[in-house]
């Protein structure tokens, strides 16, 4: 049944992204006070006016889409993390960031994106990428593959020989253990550098633009769009222990995501030391 309603309903989520960003987001762009901006747990996690509202915009659209679903969305576990909760529960639920790159947006910068996934029982079932500035919008399906402003994605496999371009966490974002497990990434041959908004890094994996993402958070508003939208473009995932991502969590960390099984068996080994 869910099935049946996201092949029905691909472009009613698209059209629902669209207006969210068109009311809540983009009128914003470059358009903050200093008071709509708030440090969440420090200088490199923020959130605005355009994150609470966008996110309260996607989850009337959406749920009014599908009645009976729920949303975890970014700001909602922020303000009660018993929302989390709802990814073990059979109702399907729609997994939200409203602003992922939120960093870039209050900065000016258009590489920003909206994410949103719908999972239930575990899975990702479909997944839609939108950055409004960049006019970008990538959607997955699983087992139906995915597609970039219509257009099929595929990520392809790194040149023989050439240089692994690999995106990873902000050290802030890291302990210890997971700082020297990144460190594994300064290898010869690997060129990495830090990520920006996590949505974009996964579409750059899905196309092409870049080899491998290595992550060292697992929270699903982050992961969930662009894990599936990687792997339905032909790509991998692999956690620090081998296996692959689980979206219910409890994965070992850093784990990666790349173009294809044999990067990211790489990149894992790297990780591992």
């Amino acid at each position: 049944m869910i099935d049946d309603f996201v092949s029905a309903h691909l472009t009613d989520v698209e059209e629902a992204l669209r207006k969210a960003a068109a009311a809540e987001i983009t009128p914003r762009f470059r358009q903050l006070a200093e008071h709509e901006i708030v440090e969440k747990s420090g200088p490199h996690d923020l959130v605005t006016i355009a994150d609470r509202s966008a996110e309260e915009h996607l989850t009337t659209s959406l749920t009014k889409l599908l009645p009976g679903s729920v949303v975890v969305g970014e700001e909602a576990v922020h303000a009660d993390p018993s929302v989390y909760e709802a990814l073990h529960e059979d109702a399907p639920a729609w997994i939200v960031d409203p602003v992922d790159g939120t960093r870039q947006f209050v900065h000016g910068e258009p590489e920003f994106c909206t994410l949103v996934a719908l999972a239930q029982g575990g899975e990702t079932l479909a997944s839609w990428t939108y950055a409004p500035v960049l006019d970008e919008m990538a959607v997955a399906v699983r087992g139906g593959g995915a597609q970039l402003n219509g257009t099929a994605l595929q990520a392809g496999s790194p040149e023989l020989g050439a240089v692994l371009e690999v995106a990873m966490s902000h050290p802030d974002f890291t302990t210890d253990e997971e700082k020297r497990a990144l460190l594994g990434l300064r290898a010869p041959g690997v060129h990495s550098r830090v990520c920006g908004s996590a949505g974009l890094e996964y579409l750059n994996v899905a196309r092409g633009t870049l080899d491998a993402v290595a992550f060292s958070w697992e929270l699903a508003w982050d992961h969930a769009a662009g894990l599936l939208l990687v792997a339905e473009a032909g790509g991998a995932n692999l956690t620090l222990a081998g296996e692959p991502f689980r979206l219910s969590g409890g994965n070992a960390l850093p784990f990666t995501a790349a173009r294809d099984a044999a990067t990211a068996r790489r990149v894992r080994e790297l990780l591992a030391g």
